[in-house]
């Protein structure tokens, strides 16, 4: 496996198929630029999912994180293209990002995105 940043996830296949159990991750190392300033965005970044067929390989998902680093990037923006990307990827039964962006300017951020999709209709 790479140690540069990435777009791809590596994935495995659920080790417990057909029981639903949520897989919580976190991490504080999440960086981005201002689009507006340019300026580094730090942010902790909390992943819930429920997996279906597939897991996602937390190496491969910290080098997709990393590939954030030099990219500019809203808070909104960025919190649901990490969601949007691992729904791609791993096609879960239920799934929320959450981005804590650190205080700037006397601000702070918190964006969640939820999607559940065991309700397709």
């Amino acid at each position: 496996m790479s140690t540069k940043p990435s777009k791809d996830f590596e994935t495995f296949p659920n080790p417990r198929p057909g029981r639903e159990y949520l897989i919580s991750i976190d991490t504080d190392e999440f960086t981005a630029l201002c689009p507006v300033t340019g300026q580094p965005d730090f942010a902790k970044i909390f992943i819930d999912y429920i997996p279906e067929k597939l897991c996602v390989e937390l190496k491969s998902l910290k080098l997709y994180l990393w590939s954030y680093r030099n990219e500019g990037a809203f808070h909104e923006d960025v919190t649901n293209r990490i969601c949007d990307d691992l729904v791609s990827a791993l096609e879960p039964l239920y799934i929320k990002v959450r981005g804590d962006f650190n205080i700037r300017g006397g601000v702070r951020t918190v964006v969640t995105v939820e999607r559940d999709l065991r309700k397709k209709a």
